[in-house]
């Protein structure tokens, strides 16, 4: 039993794509262009400090000239790729980086800026976008603290010692790593939280679809029930009425064959759980209920044996302990435990078992399995999305417990995992009575 997902692939990539569009960057970079030039006029004009404006002016105007050629050639509503997107980001830090070495590199309290386009990269892009922009920062953080034109002053400048330099400049490599890191990191755990939720949520959806269907089709039963009992009356008077040597006779006697054979099978659909299927409004012991979210998991080499009975307290509370609960069959609480069950099929070796109790407070399911066990270090992780011991593979991200965790815990159900001591894994729920039985 393992943190293996519930075996469907739901096509939700663990990488951003086309997840910025092209207004969104062109606003960027127009901010930027604003602020750049504001800053040059200022320093140059305001403060009358000594600056190479057709250089730092000739930098602003790439960073303008590229972004009217965007905006030309590209729609706004447009998504861009990771490619595109890490190409216009990396354009960013490499035009900003310019602009600072005709302003004093490192010595330029505006160096800061550099920690901004490499932070939106891990907001919104993939890893290897962001590690390549990364690289590209780190790179002209460096050449940065080493070469550069002088930090523009008033009179004859400012002359900072290099020991304070080389500091600042270490400074910055290091909140550009550590900030990257950890809104990547953030930013990822929120896209795998999002990605799993839709999965459950398409999982929930597809049980739902499934209950309405089985509600139709009972409801659908019971209003055809009265109108094929008239035909089947009325086949049977003519069939009396009319001479055995009629030639209709073999007709009617068809029509009435037919008519109960549709009566049978409308029956089938109003009573055989088989064909209602998930009927939300549907009630039923908590041990047909297992059967029901485990017969769709069973093995020929593995054996799934359920077991239940009632906890007495004392024998004031004899009576209610022994009355097994019926509860609201649910999409949630059939498909919750259903994705326990399998988790514990696909790592079993021999067998799964499953212990039902319940007295007249609590409930409780208990699946074990004979399999490896959880890992150790994932015990008091499970239930997150994403986590699974399983090898890569595209068909299992570790969604199975995430979902199944989800969808009990809209029953109100209590979770825990912990491992045998003679070798396998128990899966245990916990409810309290009231919250799910009818």
């Amino acid at each position: 039993m393992n943190s293996a997902s519930y075996g469907w692939n739901f096509g939700l990539g663990h990488t951003p794509t086309g997840a910025v569009s092209a207004r969104t960057l062109i606003a960027i970079r127009w901010v930027a262009v604003v602020g750049q030039a504001t800053a040059i006029l200022i320093v140059a004009f305001a403060l009358s400090f000594k600056l190479s404006l057709p250089i730092c002016f000739g930098i602003i105007a790439a960073s303008a000239i590229l972004n009217v050629f965007i905006q030309l050639s590209t729609s706004e509503n447009k998504r861009l790729n990771d490619q595109w997107a890490s190409a216009s980001l990396g354009f960013d830090i490499v035009q900003t980086a310019a602009l600072l070495y005709a302003t004093g590199g490192m010595e330029n309290p505006f160096v800061l800026l550099l920690l901004a386009p490499v932070t939106v990269s891990a907001t919104i892009l993939s890893l290897r976008s962001t590690v390549f922009l990364l690289l590209i920062t780190l790179m002209v953080a460096v050449f940065l603290i080493f070469h550069h034109l002088p930090l523009p002053w008033k009179e004859q400048g400012i002359q900072l010692p290099t020991l304070y330099t080389y500091g600042t400049g270490t400074a910055l490599i290091i909140a550009i790593l550590f900030t990257t890191t950890y809104i990547w990191r953030v930013a990822h755990e929120a896209r795998l939280m999002s990605d799993a939720l839709a999965a459950t949520q398409i999982a929930l959806s597809r049980e739902q679809q499934l209950s309405a269907l089985g509600g139709l089709a009972a409801a659908a039963a019971h209003q055809l029930g009265t109108p094929l009992s008239t035909i089947a009356v009325i086949a049977a008077e003519l069939s009396r009425d009319v001479p055995k040597d009629s030639e209709i006779f073999d007709d009617i006697k068809l029509l009435k064959g037919e008519s109960d054979r549709c009566r049978n099978i409308l029956a089938s659909l109003s009573h055989s759980p088989r064909h209602v299927v998930d009927n939300p409004f549907l009630e039923t012991p908590i041990s047909m209920l297992i059967e029901l979210a485990a017969t769709p998991h069973q093995r020929n080499t593995i054996d799934v044996t359920i077991e239940r009975y009632s906890i007495e307290v004392d024998a004031e509370e004899k009576q209610d302990a022994n009355d097994e609960p019926i509860v609201v069959r649910s999409p949630e609480l059939l498909h919750g435990l259903s994705t326990l069950i399998q988790n514990a099929v696909q790592f079993a070796e021999n067998s799964v078992e499953i212990t039902i109790t319940w007295d007249f407070r609590i409930i409780s399911v208990v699946i074990e399995d004979d399999g490896p066990g959880f890992p150790t270090s994932m015990l008091d992780r499970l239930g997150e999305p994403y986590l699974s011991t399983r090898s890569a593979d595209a068909e299992h991200m570790g969604l199975g417990i995430f979902i199944g965790k989800t969808l009990l815990s809209r029953t109100d159900g209590q979770l825990s995992f912990r491992n045998r001591s003679d070798g396998g894994a128990v899966a245990s729920v916990q409810w309290d009575r009231d919250a799910i039985e009818r």
